[in-house]
Formats: C-alpha cells, sequence, structure tokens
C-alpha cells in the first residue's frame, strides 16, 4: 500500500478506537438509558472497539513476512468480529418492540445464517477455500469469496426486514436510527463481496453510524427520561396532598361544628373556605402544567382563612402581591406557607405573622414568603424539608426556575421563588 493510504488507514483506526471508547463511556454513565440499554451498547460498543484494535493490528502486521501466521489468526477475529456486529441491531430492536428474543424467527434465522458462516470461516482455515494468507504475509480472496460473506448479507436483509415490519412498534426516531445503521451496512457488506480493499472504509463506516445511532437512541431516551422525572415530580406532588395533615382535617371539622352553635355565619365562612381549599387540591392532582399564579394565591388564602378561624389570636397574615400576571407549577405557594404555619405554631407558643409578596423584575417574577417564627434546621422535622425539595425539583423541571430559603434578621425564615420572565 501506498504511503498515504497507510496513514489514512492509521487515521481511520485510530479515530475508529477513540468514537468506541467514547461511546462505552457514555453508554456507562448516562442515566437515561435503562439497564438491559446500557448493557447492550457497552456490549456493542466493546465489539467494535475490539474490531478496531483487530484492523489496527493488521495494518502493522501486514508487511512483515514473518506474521504470516498471526495474519491467519488476525483475519479470524477480525470476520468473527465483523460477523457480531451484524446480529447486533436485532436484539435492540427486538427488545424496544416489548418482544421476548427467544421466541423471535427472525433471530433463529440470523443466527441460523451466523452459524453458516462460522462453520465457512472453519472451512477456509483448513483448505483455503475463500480466502488464504500467504507465506509472505499476504492476503488473498478467492473466487468463492462471495460465498462466504453472503450469509452477513442475509443477516443485514433480516434486519431491514424486521425494522420495516415492526416500523409502528418504535418511535420514529428509533426507526431511523437503526436505519441509519442497518441501510449503509448492508450496501457496504454487499459492495464488499465483489470488491477488494474497502473492508477499512467499511469498518469506519460502520462505526460512524454505531455512533450516529447511539446518539439518535439516547436523545430519544433522554427525552422520555426528563418526561419521566416530571411525572415522578408531578406523582410527588400528588402523593404530598393526598397525605394531607390527618389532624387539620380533623381539627377543621371540629372547629365548624362548634362553630355551628356558637357563630353560624362564622361556620359557614369556614366550610366555604375548607370547600375551595379541598377543591384546589385535587384539581391540582389533574393539573400537568403551569397554573395562573393567581389560581394558587386563591388556593392559599382558604387554606390561611381555614387555619386563623382555629388560631385567630396565634396567626398573623398580611398579603403584598401586586403582580399576579405569571404561571407556576401547582402546589408551589401553598405548601411553602402550610409549611411556615405549621413549624411556626407547632415550635412556639408566640404568635406568628407571615407575610406574601410578589413583585416582578427585568428577568423574573419573584414570591417572597417571611414569617417569624423560630425557623427550621436540618436536625428539625425533616417534613418541611423534603416539601420544599419537591417544589424545588417541580420548579426546575417544569418553568426552570428555583427555590431560595435564608434566615430571616431578627428570627424567622425567607423563602424566595424565581420564576424566569420566559416562563410567564
Amino acid at each position: 500500500m501506498t504511503g498515504w493510504i497507510v496513514n489514512a488507514a492509521y487515521a481511520i483506526s485510530g479515530a475508529m478506537l477513540v468514537m468506541m471508547s467514547i461511546g462505552i463511556a457514555f453508554s456507562a454513565f448516562m442515566p437515561a438509558l435503562d439497564r438491559w440499554s446500557r448493557g447492550y451498547f457497552i456490549t456493542f460498543f466493546s465489539v467494535l472497539l475490539i474490531y478496531a484494535g483487530i484492523i489496527s493490528i493488521d495494518m502493522m502486521i501486514y508487511d512483515n513476512p514473518e506474521m504470516a501466521s498471526l495474519l491467519r489468526v488476525i483475519a479470524i477475529s477480525e470476520y468473527l468480529c465483523f460477523s457480531v456486529l451484524t446480529v447486533m441491531p436485532m436484539p435492540l430492536l427486538l427488545h424496544c418492540c416489548g418482544e421476548k428474543q427467544l421466541d423471535s424467527v427472525l433471530l433463529r434465522a440470523q443466527i441460523m445464517m451466523w452459524c453458516i458462516f462460522c462453520m465457512m470461516l472453519l472451512a477456509t482455515q483448513l483448505c483455503d477455500m475463500f480466502y488464504y494468507v500467504s507465506s509472505d504475509n499476504q492476503y488473498y480472496r478467492d473466487p468463492l469469496f462471495p460465498l462466504m460473506i453472503s450469509p452477513l448479507a442475509v443477516i443485514m436483509i433480516i434486519n431491514t426486514t424486521a425494522l420495516i415490519i415492526k416500523r409502528k412498534k418504535i418511535s420514529k426516531r428509533f426507526f431511523l436510527a437503526l436505519l441509519i445503521y442497518i441501510l449503509p451496512t448492508t450496501i457496504f457488506i454487499i459492495m464488499y463481496m465483489f470488491f477488494d480493499g474497502v473492508d477499512i472504509l467499511l469498518s469506519f463506516w460502520m462505526t460512524l453510524c454505531a455512533m450516529t445511532m447511539f446518539a439518535l437512541i439516547l436523545t430519544d431516551n433522554m427525552k422520555k427520561y426528563m418526561q419521566q422525572q416530571r411525572e415522578i415530580a408531578n406523582q410527588r406532588a400528588s402523593i404530598m396532598i393526598l397525605q394531607m395533615r390527618p389532624h387539620f382535617i380533623y381539627n377543621t371539622m371540629m372547629g365548624i361544628y362548634y362553630l355551628c352553635d356558637q357563630d353560624s355565619n362564622k361556620a359557614k365562612q369556614v366550610t366555604l373556605d375548607f370547600t375551595t381549599y379541598l377543591r384546589k387540591n385535587f384539581a391540582a392532582i389533574a393539573s400537568e402544567d403551569t397554573i395562573p399564579f393567581s389560581a394558587e394565591l386563591e388556593h392559599t388564602r382558604a387554606y390561611l382563612a381555614v387555619e386563623q378561624a382555629q388560631f385567630e389570636d396565634s396567626l398573623f397574615v398580611s398579603f403584598d402581591t401586586p403582580h399576579t400576571l405569571f404561571r407556576l407549577p401547582p402546589l408551589t405557594l401553598q405548601p411553602i406557607v402550610e409549611n411556615a404555619v405549621k413549624h411556626g405554631l407547632n415550635a412556639s407558643s408566640d404568635p406568628i405573622h407571615i407575610t406574601v409578596i410578589t413583585r416582578q423584575t427585568t428577568t423574573a417574577s419573584e414570591i417572597i414568603v417571611e414569617d417569624d417564627g423560630p425557623g427550621f434546621k436540618p436536625a428539625d422535622d425533616n417534613e418541611p424539608h423534603i416539601a420544599l425539595n419537591n417544589i424545588r425539583e417541580r420548579l426546575e423541571l417544569m418553568c426552570k426556575g428555583k427555590l431560595d430559603i435564608t434566615a430571616r434578621k431578627g428570627g424567622g425564615t425567607i423563602v424566595k421563588v424565581t420564576i424566569p420572565v420566559s416562563n410567564k
């Protein structure tokens, strides 16, 4: 081979080694991949890495007459790795379709063709039927060489057929990812059957197609992963709603019971406020998107009205909310205020003052909840922290917002919610 061809071949094999190493690293550490997919892609890229390494060794010893025996081992190893790569798309396709691999007729047909290829590969080691390595370490193809490669072409044709048949069971992105790997590889294998010297291009093309396929599947999985995280956050919010404090409901109902004799008008108002509170809670369960701040504010006012009916002399609330034209995840403000009430009233016999403030800046909408209670620390009751962490996760996922907690001068806590302007 001429010098520039050798240099190009070394560059291609080096690029293959680097790309496959990156593929293995991404497969091992990407959280978007499930356990099966992670194991599959690590195996897939490992086989490609070994394949690239074998090609590199092949080029190093190709012109050395003393390496004829090693070249025979390299050749059979190269063909075995290559053949495994033709079978690997089918298990991935079956997995994504939710089908059992052992029950697949198409996979069984591929395995049968692979076994035929292996038998022919073994036969040529005994009688130089399809290719041979000369005593001076030169590789030659026999006229029957296409016959040996034909089972691999059939395997790729089966892959293409299976992908077309099962295309409605997978996403468009996944279909495109597999098509990018299967179709060009099939064409190159058919070319390789009849034209010598395209093996390095075939291996490099398979590497590029494999990385492209992996990137498309990874982005598809990332999208599903983010959706799952959002659903998990919403489920946590739903659980938080469904686990409303039993004593809060009990005390409210008993308070209404006694108010019916003492002050029937006040009992009606508390009943109305409590009904609004419950309605807003259960509406939040069904909500999958952000809601207007005005709706969240109504929910919060209803909750505080119920609490103030029970703690008239202990709970004082003020609102300074001129800015209301923005959206936020459901159950953002109300749980923050509830944490302040619960922690303040349970931890101290002194009255607690809560202030709810909204304001608009050039870049964001802000909600500030201040209280003059005792404040809480990590060593205290864990429940307020869990609720606030839940809010923080939903803010980040649903509107790229954030939640900050700081100590208030003179005692108490300040909770600040910031929602970017673009998410109004």
